[in-house]
Formats: structure tokens, C-alpha cells, sequence
């Protein structure tokens, strides 16, 4: 009866490592994901062993699937918490909001202003906003702040080269951290 538990320990590990090795490969980090497919087919072949062993014990059958499952659950939380990769926001906007702008730009955001026509031949304006997924919740939170009605679209990056997210987004998220952490400190000695 060991074997019950065995099965569905091997599932919720094998499960998040098989979503973990599948968003490396999307990430183009094929090495990571290699690794990470040598680890699962391990686990793989040891679990649906022991459920082919003896096709007719329903409890292994029903541990492997509930595992899978409960895998599932799990991969999706330890991706959301690890955040890998970068994503990329076009906010449209009536008007044209520089305070927005200024505070994201100060905050570490990469921002980029396109100015453009509406259906009603109106000026409207476009952001487009790279950030760490990571600090994606940071970024709509400043977002809805600063300019509540604006219409979001967003796509995650697999590559790029060059520009803004190199080295000065770095430089510029290190002394905003800095000076938040300042902030912070003067408002507590008062």
C-alpha cells in the first residue's frame, strides 16, 4: 500500500518539473529545459511502472491521476512566484499622460510614447512598457494610479537585443529601490 503515496509524491513532482522544463523551452533556454526533461523522464518511467505493474489496483490509477492534477496546481503557482522572462504592456490612452510616463520611466520601466488616430480621427496615445514579469503586479498598480481608465494589452518576450532593457533599466530600477527604501526610512523617523 506504499505505493499509493509513492505514486502520487512522484506525479506532484513530476507534473511542475514537466511545466517548468516546457516554459524554459518557450524561453528559448534549452539547456535548463534539457536538464529538466532528463529529471522528468526519470520520474516518468519510475510512477507509470509501478501503475502498469498491476493495471488492475485502482488506488495506484487513481493516485497517479490525482497527483497529475495536484501537479498542475502546484507547476502553475511555482511559475507564477518565479516569474521567469519579461513581458511587454501597450497601454492606449485619450490623452496624452507624461505624468505616467515620468513615473514609470523613474520607477525602472522601459517606456516608449506613439502618438496615433482613433476611429473619430482623434489623437490617441500609446505606451509600450517592458518590465521583469516579476514586477508586473508593480507595474499595473502604478497603471491603474495613474491613468484608471487606460485600455492594456500585454504579450510576454521571448527575445530581445539592444535598447532601453539592457543595462540602463538595471541602473534605473537600483535607484529607485534605493531611494523607495529612503523614503521609507524618513517616514518612520517622523
Amino acid at each position: 500500500m506504499l505505493t499509493v503515496p509513492l505514486i502520487f509524491l512522484l506525479q506532484i513532482i513530476y507534473v511542475p518539473i514537466l511545466t517548468l522544463r516546457t516554459i524554459f523551452l518557450v524561453k528559448n533556454r534549452t539547456k535548463t529545459a534539457a536538464g529538466m526533461g532528463l529529471l522528468e523522464a526519470i520520474i516518468y518511467i519510475v510512477s507509470l511502472g509501478i501503475v502498469f505493474n498491476d493495471l488492475t489496483n485502482i488506488f495506484n490509477i487513481a493516485a497517479y491521476v490525482i497527483g497529475f492534477s495536484v501537479g498542475l496546481l502546484l507547476g502553475g503557482t511555482i511559475e507564477k512566484k518565479l516569474a521567469i522572462g519579461y513581458v511587454t504592456y501597450q497601454v492606449s490612452l485619450l490623452e496624452k499622460n507624461m505624468e505616467l510616463v515620468h513615473v514609470l520611466r523613474t520607477s525602472g520601466f522601459g517606456v516608449t510614447v506613439f502618438e496615433g488616430e482613433g476611429i473619430d480621427s482623434n489623437t490617441r496615445y500609446r505606451l509600450d512598457i517592458i518590465s521583469q514579469r516579476s514586477r508586473e503586479g508593480e507595474l499595473l498598480d502604478i497603471i491603474n494610479h495613474n491613468a484608471p481608465k487606460a485600455f492594456l494589452t500585454s504579450y510576454e518576450i521571448r527575445s530581445f537585443k539592444g535598447g532601453f532593457m539592457t543595462s540602463s533599466m538595471k541602473k534605473r530600477f537600483k535607484v529607485f529601490k534605493k531611494n523607495k527604501i529612503k523614503t521609507a526610512n524618513e517616514n518612520e523617523s517622523i
